[in-house]
């Protein structure tokens, strides 16, 4: 009996062999199937994890299961899921940066004039007729303190209200009171006036605030009239920087927030303040509304530190509640859509159509299509969507049958270019080498020249290279990145240079291989986010062969910070 089971055991076990034998031929090793060569081995969880190897996912652990020669493989899902190499991320300087519920912050550049506080602003007229016989406040900028006398007056109809007051008593001395009020007394001149001598034939015009003397239209000896202005007192104590505020802007602004002002008066020193009224009322032409920010303005050394009616700039700091958001890098929109790469591990990255919302300092809120923890693409980013964009034109066009002829090189672009497309990408070089070279002389009148032909040149070099396999979306990103209609500083100048040439860099690298090619070089910078807020941190260009790099984003400030990128 025990042999019988024994014999049961070895059949099923060959029985099962023999079943199981064409199934792991397809999961199994190589050495299973023989005849078939093996092409990769592939993650069936995720197939952009491929290796020539056997060996598990690096992501979920799984054994990687073999393909074999006439076989397709797992399918990655589309286009846009695009697989790197260790040495690709590497050359491509691929680096991520984690989505995050956070505060937004953004800075609003502003600038005003500096005023001050029209509440504390008065114009002092005379009362009565009367001549001046003594100014104290004789020049404009004194400084004055309330209830001081600024000037001395002889008027004769004061002077015979005066004498009436000190003679009269009860209801009538009260009534004689109310028309000295009229006449410009103040109550305690009034109170006074018992103690006055009887053969002093002049009164006191007393300062109403403390402040300075803006303006004084009076000279000693002068006739004066009633209702003629005599001064103007402002009080310096508190200033207002008033500044325009656009629509755009108005979601950020509220009051109470704190604005830093600075202002060429004052180099090196930062006033702050805050916002204490916005205008309800827009300005029709301008869509922009005032909003008025209050400033302390001490003495210092004897003097105000913010003087009337002076420039000034403005920075208002403003915080949004906690949201999602991203580095402003890591998002791409050259359209209506905008798109992130999220790294999905491996070496894999998944483009993503995302909802952005505000735009901060360093970062975007995004409204739908990410989740907080999620990495994304802050710099490579525009090389894997060139790349993706070639892996979607090649998934929507069917392959070609088998029996089909391969395209000649006159359809395909071929490997070597004719006299057209030569010509084409020697004037795009020459174009592209002399807006480098006006940037990096800091010379914006030049740059502005040269950038001219920007758009007539970059569509006669797509034209022409339009039928070389895979370049139409780099090209296409070149041509809506060439619209230059001249700067006003060089700022903008070479922020627009900066799209222009990080879409041009991509399409002249792809073609150095390709013989008949003018020659170029491509330089790089290591520090472009120093000179362009918000600009990944490597940016490149391309001059003429020979020419020693002069790096455009810098200028002179910074020439030489340039290094070759060979072939």
């Amino acid at each position: 009996m025990k042999t019988f089971f024994i014999i049961l055991l070895i059949s099923a076990a060959a029985a099962a062999g023999w079943f199981l034998r064409p199934h792991l031929s397809e999961s199994g090793k190589a050495s299973d199937t023989p005849g078939r060569k093996v092409l990769y081995y592939q993650s069936a969880m995720h197939p952009w994890i491929k290796s020539d190897k056997p060996g598990r996912c690096t992501i979920c652990g799984m054994e990687l299961t073999p393909v074999y020669e006439g076989q397709k493989g797992f399918d990655s899902a589309s286009g846009d899921t695009i697989a790197l190499t260790p040495s690709q991320i590497h050359v491509l300087d691929v680096q991520t940066s984690d989505a995050r519920i956070q505060p937004l912050t953004r800075t609003l550049h502003v600038a005003g004039v500096i005023d001050d506080d029209a509440r504390r602003h008065r114009l002092i007229s005379a009362w009565v007729d009367g001549r001046v016989e003594k100014l104290y406040a004789n020049h404009h900028g004194i400084e004055v303190v309330e209830g001081t006398p600024l000037a001395l007056i002889y008027s004769p109809a004061l002077l015979q209200a005066e004498r009436e007051y000190r003679q009269l008593s009860g209801d009538l001395k009260k009534t004689t009171a109310l028309r000295l009020r009229q006449m410009g007394l103040t109550d305690a001149q009034i109170e006074a006036l018992p103690q006055k001598p009887a053969d002093t034939l002049t009164s006191e015009i007393l300062a109403p605030l403390t402040g300075t003397v803006v303006q004084h239209d009076i000279y000693e000896g002068q006739y004066v009239t009633t209702g003629q202005k005599l001064f103007e007192i402002a009080d310096f104590s508190i200033m207002w920087f008033n500044f325009l505020a656009y629509e755009q802007d108005m979601p950020w602004i509220k009051t109470g927030q704190t604005v830093s002002v600075t202002t060429p008066s004052q180099p090196g020193r930062t006033f702050e303040g805050k916002i204490t009224f916005i205008d309800p009322n827009f300005d029709e032409a301008t869509r922009s509304t005032k909003v008025r920010v209050e400033l302390a303005n001490p003495p210092v050394d004897g003097r105000r530190p913010l003087l009337h009616r002076l420039y000034a700039d403005g920075a208002v700091k403003v915080d949004a509640p906690d949201t999602l958001t991203i580095p402003k890098p890591a998002l791409l929109q050259t359209g209506p859509e905008a798109v992130v790469y999220v790294d999905q591990g491996g070496g894999a990255y998944e483009r993503r159509v995302v909802q952005p919302g505000r735009r901060g300092d360093a970062l975007v809120e995004i409204l739908s299509g990410l989740k907080a923890g999620e990495k994304v693409v802050t710099n490579g980013n525009l090389l894997i969507d060139g790349q993706a964009e070639m892996n979607r034109s090649f998934t929507t066009h069917p392959e070609p049958p088998a029996s089909a002829a391969p395209p000649s090189p006159s359809d395909a672009g071929g490997d070597t270019l004719t006299a057209p497309q030569q010509q084409a990408l020697s004037d795009f070089i020459k174009l592209a080498d002399a807006m480098a070279a006006t940037l990096s002389a800091d010379d914006l009148g030049a740059f502005n020249k040269a950038s001219g032909p920007a758009m007539e040149q970059t569509a006669s070099l797509t034209e022409s290279l339009q039928s070389r396999t895979g370049l139409a979306p780099a090209l296409k990103t070149l041509t809506d990145s060439s619209h230059f209609h001249g700067f006003d500083d060089l700022k903008k100048a070479r922020t627009a240079f900066h799209a222009f040439t990080s879409a041009a860099a991509p399409v002249m690298e792809s073609l150095r291989a390709v013989k008949g090619v003018p020659a170029f070089n491509i330089w790089e910078c290591s520090m472009v986010d120093q000179a362009i807020p918000g600009a990944p941190r490597k940016g490149r260009w391309v001059q003429v062969a020979g020419r020693a790099g002069a790096n455009p984003f810098f200028g002179k400030e910074m020439l030489d910070c340039a290094s070759e990128i060979k072939p």
